[in-house]
């Protein structure tokens, strides 16, 4: 009786294969070094326009902070972020999923002082 046997349970590949305990570990990792505002995204022109919308809002408030364009889906993944333009200031999540005005921007940044 074959049709009755037990399969052998397959390994299926995640939906996103490329991401391995080891990368999400670098990436988990790697979240507290660098810039203090970081824009997430893979460089989509609502990302681009978020990243000029956090310029002209640091401009505003005449903060001199380095913007880290994320782009690597592990390093977004750390952050549990999954719809993407985001923005982390302070390696906290303060934003995603739209792109924000620089009035915005810039309500959010003093918000955090």
């Amino acid at each position: 009786m074959a049709l009755f046997g037990k399969r052998k349970k397959e390994e299926r590949p995640a939906c996103c294969s490329n991401f391995d305990a080891k990368s999400m570990a670098e990436a988990s990792e790697s979240k507290g070094e660098g810039a203090r505002v970081k824009i997430l995204g893979s460089g989509c022109k609502k990302c681009n326009a978020l990243e000029a919308a956090t310029r002209d809002a640091l401009g505003r408030l005449g903060m001199d902070t380095a913007i880290d364009h994320v782009t690597d889906f592990a390093k977004i993944a750390a952050y549990g972020v999954m719809t993407t333009p985001a923005l982390v200031v302070d390696d906290k999540v303060i934003s995603y999923g739209k792109v924000l005005s620089a009035d915005e921007v810039a309500s959010l940044l003093e918000a955090m002082r």
